[in-house]
């Protein structure tokens, strides 16, 4: 059996804000969400989150993640401490605890199944992970012999002169037997340079003690403060950017590009520099995004171009154009081989397959049929002051330029609205419908003088 252990209950107060350290997002998920993702494939049956900090806010935030367990750690006072508050909750529980910490979000699941296989096949007490840093400063030294046994664990600032030349450091991340380990937690002693309960200081305790390192020293980099943050997102897009290229995936500029775990590529995609890629967005085979786009929670189908334009929570069926300078908002639905240009708004609509709204339009609450030509300047005014209503539009009309078509109102098939109308009633199929004001012509006029 495996219960996994998430502390997550300090302040972070070197990240300077109102959001507790674990909440802090990164790569679009926030870093416990990251840490808990981590070792999904283990199937643990106990999984616990020690919270402290804003824990009712830290509890909210999880309420979608079924099976989670919370153990308040108040006050706190070391990880020692936070582990001894599940003394209580794992009375009778016979396996291993995986111990994780909410702030360390680059972790693979491999190199933590590799951790429980490891500590298992060993029969070891307690079985941490370790990496060599080029600079380990701040981080606590792990000393062993060259078979992997560790002797002790000494934190940083505990550290001597001598010990501090040892590159091997401490990732905070363990295996234990949870029944060896529940028997020494009451000894921890708080008599060191922070006057806290050290974790660390149970590898001492147990026997037999081994370490396991990781090769790829990022997988452990922990964050305290927005620097550190951003270091973190650096590795995490690289990783997502080197996924997708394996996969398929062209980046002209890659380090100018951003993306979410969520983003899904077809093949042969080509991605421009400064595009970026949000929530569960997916892109189809043949598309060539950017330069300069954001897509979120989209939805694109095959051979779609996308250029400089936004596009969240919608959907572009195959073959369409976008851009530039265009915008989807949410519940655009586009039919395949459409046409948006350059500032374009649609929003809440569906657009028929072939139509086109070439430049300058706001198409809002509205349902356009097949190939239906939407001239420069066309609004549907959707909204009374009150309440939005709908547009309908029949396949094969088109409207003139600076036309006003006021809601809710129903075109037919085949209509053509003159330009410059502004219409309220609805029109018949076939028909012409104009909306203007006669022309008046005054010939010889002069203004008047000015005396």
């Amino acid at each position: 059996m495996l219960a996994v252990a998430v502390l997550a209950a300090g302040k972070g107060t070197r990240m300077k804000s109102d959001l507790p350290k674990v909440l802090q997002p990164l790569a679009g998920a926030t870093l416990v969400e990251r840490v808990l993702a981590s070792c999904r494939a283990l199937q643990p049956e106990r999984q616990i989150l020690i919270v402290g900090h804003q824990a009712e806010r830290v509890e909210q935030s999880l309420a979608a993640h079924g099976g989670l367990e919370f153990v308040l750690q108040q006050p706190q006072n070391g990880t020692g401490h936070a582990v001894q508050q599940l003394l209580a909750p794992l009375q009778g529980f016979q396996g291993d605890l995986l111990v994780l910490n909410g702030d360390v979000p680059l972790l693979r699941e491999h190199t933590i199944q590799t951790l429980v296989e490891t500590h298992r096949a060993s029969g070891a007490a307690v079985t941490l992970l370790s990496a060599r840093l080029a600079d380990p400063t701040g981080y606590g030294r792990v000393f062993a012999d060259g078979e992997g046994n560790v002797s002790a664990i000494v934190e940083h600032r505990d550290c001597t002169d001598a010990q501090r030349s040892n590159d091997l450091t401490n990732a905070g991340i363990y295996c234990f037997n949870w029944s060896k380990l529940a028997a020494v937690l009451p000894q921890l002693s708080s008599d060191n340079d922070q006057g806290e309960l050290y974790l660390t200081d149970t590898v001492a305790m147990l026997r037999p003690a081994m370490h396991l390192e990781v090769a790829d020293a990022d997988e452990i980099n922990g964050i305290n403060d927005r620097i550190q943050l951003a270091q973190c997102e650096a590795v995490i897009q690289e990783r997502l950017r080197r996924h997708w290229m394996r996969e398929g995936v062209t980046f002209v500029d890659p380090a100018s590009c951003t993306l979410s775990d969520g983003t899904r590529f077809g093949r042969d995609v080509v991605v421009e520099p400064q595009c970026h890629f949000r929530g569960n967005t997916r892109v189809g085979d043949g598309c060539h995004i950017g330069p300069g786009s954001l897509l979120e929670n989209a939805e694109i189908g095959q051979g779609v171009e996308i250029l400089h334009s936004v596009v969240r929570e919608a959907s572009v069926a195959d073959h369409c154009a976008i851009g530039p300078y265009a915008q989807l908002r949410p519940g655009t639905q586009l039919g395949p081989q459409c046409r948006v240009g350059n500032f374009v708004e649609i929003k809440q609509s569906q657009i028929g397959a072939g139509s086109k709204v070439n430049h300058l339009s706001y198409i809002g609450d509205a349902e356009l049929g097949a190939g239906v030509n939407v001239g420069a300047g066309t609004i549907t005014a959707n909204y009374d002051g009150v309440n939005k209503h709908r547009t309908v539009i029949g396949a094969g009309s088109k409207t003139g330029a600076n036309s006003v078509l006021v809601a809710p109102i129903n075109l037919g098939a085949n209509v053509t609205v003159a330009a410059g109308s502004t219409l309220t009633k609805d029109v018949p199929a076939g028909a012409l419908a104009l909306g203007r004001a006669r022309q008046l012509v005054k010939e010889n006029w002069q203004p008047p003088s000015r005396t």
